[in-house]
C-alpha cells in the first residue's frame, strides 16, 4: 500500500495513549478474550452501551491464555514509543483520513446524505468511552453514542496470533470496517437494528451478523477507490482478505474452544466476511453492500443489489 509514514497525526485522532480512563464501571480482573468481545459487542449494538465483562446469556467464553491486560499509561505525557508504535500510530491517522475523505465524496453522491467526520481515540491499556469503560482486550470498536472510533494498537498482535497478515492494508482494512459502523450510524442503519434486536431478542445474532458484515463491505468500497487511486495493488487485497478471514467467527471458535456454534455467530464466518469485503472491493457502492436483503450469504458476483 503506497503511503508515507511521518509527520503528526490526523486532527480526527484524540491521542490518549498518556492517561488513563475510567468511567462507565471497571472490568474486573483478567481478559475476556476475542470470542467475549464478539459476544459483548452484539450487547453493546443492542443497548448502545458497552458491557464489556458481561457475557450474553448462553455464550460460555474463557479468557484467551496469551492475552493480558496492558497496564495504564496514568495522567501524564507519553514517555515512551517504540519506533514501531509511532509508524502503527501514522498509519492509522492515514487510513482515517483517507477513508473519511473517501466517504465524504461517496456518501452525499450515493445517498444523498452528508458524510459527518468520525474521532478515532488511540489509548494504552483503558479508557473511557459514550458506550462505557474500553480495555484494551473489547479490540478496535465503534460506540454509536459518542460516534467515535476506539483502538489500542496492541490489537495488531492479537491480531496475528489469530493467523491474520499484520501488513499495513490489513491494518487499514480493520479501520475501515470500524468506519464502516460509522457510515451506518449516520445512515440510520445502526439504530434500526438496535431496534428491531430489542423487539424481537432471537434474531439479535443474525442482525448482529448482517450488521457487521455489511461494515466489511464498505471497508471493502473504501479498498475498491483505492484500487482506483492506485494506492493498493494485488498484495495488499490478499492481506486485507486475510486478516477478514482471521476474524471470522468459525475461525476464532475453531481457536479458543476447538468448536463451532454457527447459532452464536455475531460477525459471520471467515468466507462471508471474505465475500462481503471483496464484494465491496469489486463493485464500490453502497448499493452491492445490503447484507440484510440477503441474510449474510454473498450474492452472485454480477448481482448488482
Amino acid at each position: 500500500m503506497d503511503w508515507t509514514p511521518g509527520g503528526g497525526l490526523s486532527g480526527d485522532i484524540e491521542d490518549r495513549r498518556g492517561s488513563s480512563g475510567g468511567g462507565g464501571g471497571g472490568f474486573g480482573g483478567g481478559g475476556i478474550g476475542i470470542v467475549g468481545f464478539l459476544i459483548l459487542l452484539v450487547v453493546s449494538l443492542v443497548t448502545g452501551r458497552n458491557y464489556i465483562g458481561s457475557y450474553l446469556s448462553g455464550h460460555s467464553t474463557s479468557p484467551s491464555s496469551t492475552q493480558q491486560s496492558v497496564p495504564s499509561a496514568g495522567n501524564r505525557p507519553i514517555t515512551s514509543e517504540s519506533p514501531q508504535e509511532k509508524r502503527a500510530a501514522q498509519l492509522v491517522s492515514w487510513t482515517l483520513d483517507d477513508v473519511q475523505n473517501t466517504w465524504t465524496k461517496l456518501l452525499p453522491t450515493q445517498t444523498g446524505k452528508n458524510y459527518q467526520r468520525s474521532t478515532l481515540v488511540l489509548f494504552r491499556g483503558r479508557t473511557y468511552s459514550g458506550c462505557g469503560t474500553a480495555q484494551s482486550q473489547s479490540g478496535p470498536f465503534y460506540c454509536p453514542a459518542d460516534e467515535k472510533v476506539y483502538i489500542d494498537l496492541s490489537f495488531w498482535d492479537e491480531l496475528r496470533r489469530l493467523g491474520g497478515s499484520n501488513a499495513d492494508f490489513a491494518q487499514a482494512y480493520v479501520i475501515a470496517h470500524e468506519l464502516g459502523h460509522h457510515v451506518q450510524d449516520l445512515l440510520g442503519i445502526e439504530g434500526k437494528v438496535r431496534q428491531l434486536s430489542g423487539q424481537n431478542p432471537s434474531e439479535r445474532n443474525r442482525l448482529s451478523v448482517d450488521l457487521e458484515l455489511q461494515a466489511d463491505c464498505f471497508a471493502g468500497v473504501w479498498a475498491h477507490s483505492t484500487a482506483q487511486r492506485n494506492i493498493v495493488h494485488d498484495s495488499d487485497i490478499t492481506a486485507g482478505l486475510q486478516a477478514a478471514a482471521a476474524v471470522g467467527d468459525d475461525h476464532i471458535q475453531r481457536l479458543e474452544r476447538g468448536t463451532v456454534s454457527p447459532e452464536s455467530f455475531t460477525h459471520g464466518s471467515s468466507a462471508q466476511r471474505v465475500g462481503w469485503f471483496r464484494r465491496g472491493f469489486q463493485q464500490g457502492t453502497i448499493a452491492a453492500c445490503n447484507t440484510f436483503k440477503f441474510g449474510g450469504a454473498v450474492p452472485p458476483a454480477d448481482s448488482a443489489e
